[in-house]
């Protein structure tokens, strides 16, 4: 990290409302548990008196049998942002040029000028057309799918062959999967390899905390091959997974049935929302446990103050790059949903019971 870019440096902003009073619409997590994580919560909490194996055996074999590697291609961290940090960090230097998308998550530019490097911005939309040119002016690409806040996946294929481009180009690929895991798109990696196509060049990110509904747990991972997971792996802090984040994290890993459940119901009460809000919003096309609303000439602030008034939290989306009249809203549970846009103005579309 550039200490000079540190000082000039900046937080950004996020969802995330912390009065439990407020229905909170503008953290995309999903609002239920796999059964018997309190049960795991407390039996690695007991064992939390001594330092967690910093091998993380259980924690590895999960997460390589979720995404489709090898257990050591995996790299533990504290949430799928502290994977972003690392890969940025092992694979920058002051003064890199990081071809990143808009508008996407703001961490992303957060982290390239920490390290003293230099974002170069281009469409979300368009990002998978970057020519070998453009990338090979880049030390680093970033492709986030879901988008965030847009929500739109990248086609696998279409991402196998931008990674290809970015092999012959030189160019590190760092592909966060933060909202992969509500979808059915395979991982990045597991495209890769299956096709037989070279990834030593890519670098996955995955968030747990997101799609099992545990954001203050902090546990994600890195996937990478070669070089890359070696640097990962010697760089990342000394006991970086906690014992109850590591023990949670496995066990969340293997609840497929949880993870099959809540993609038929994001995917079913998504579709019901932005009916219903595109009686009011322009709603942008989603894969995604969100949906981005262009609000038009209506005041974004307003819309915001008057659903709080009315209990609940939306995410004002107009702090990301190129959005000026815009705001997201978070996929929840059924009844939660109908809060959301009643708060909102908005009639709640009938469907099936949640």
């Amino acid at each position: 990290m550039d200490p000079d870019s540190v000082r000039e440096g900046q937080r950004v902003p996020h969802g995330g409302e912390p009065d439990k009073e407020i229905l909170d619409a503008s953290a995309n997590t999903n609002p239920f548990v796999p059964n018997g994580v309190e049960e795991v919560y407390a039996d690695a909490l007991e064992d939390s008196r001594r330092y967690p194996d910093d091998e993380y055996p259980e924690f590895r074999a999960a997460a390589a049998e979720y995404v489709g590697c090898e257990s050591k291609n995996v790299v533990p961290t504290p949430g799928g942002l502290a994977a972003i940090r690392l890969a940025m960090e092992t694979a920058l230097e002051p003064g890199d040029r990081v071809l990143l998308p808009y508008p996407s998550f703001g961490e992303y530019a957060r982290e390239v000028t920490l390290q003293g490097a230099v974002p170069v911005f281009a469409p979300h939309d368009a990002m998978l057309e970057a020519t070998t040119n453009l990338l090979e002016s880049c030390a680093l690409a970033v492709v986030c799918t879901p988008n965030n806040p847009t929500g739109d996946a990248a086609d696998p294929n279409a991402l196998e062959t931008f990674a290809n481009r970015c092999g012959e180009a030189g160019t590190t690929l760092l592909v966060d999967e933060a909202f992969l895991g509500f979808t059915d798109f395979p991982s990045a990696v597991g495209q890769l390899q299956r096709s037989g196509q070279r990834w030593e060049h890519v670098v996955v990110a995955r968030s747990l905390t997101k799609l099992f509904g545990l954001p203050g747990i902090r546990a994600g991972f890195a996937v990478a091959s070669g070089e890359h997971a070696e640097r990962l792996e010697t760089a990342r802090r000394a006991w970086s997974l906690g014992t109850p984040a590591a023990r949670v994290g496995a066990y969340c890993l293997d609840q497929d049935a949880f993870v099959a459940e809540t993609r038929e119901r994001v995917e079913r009460e998504r579709e019901r929302m932005r009916d219903a809000l595109e009686s009011r919003f322009d709603v942008f096309p989603s894969d995604a446990p969100y949906l981005l609303c262009d609000v038009g000439d209506e005041d974004v602030p307003s819309i915001i103050a008057s659903a709080r008034d009315r209990g609940v939290a939306v995410r004002d989306a107009t702090t990301f790059r190129s959005l000026e009249s815009h705001i997201r809203v978070a996929v929840k549970a059924r009844r939660r949903n109908d809060r959301v846009l009643e708060a909102l103005d908005v009639e709640p579309a009938e469907g099936v019971r949640w």
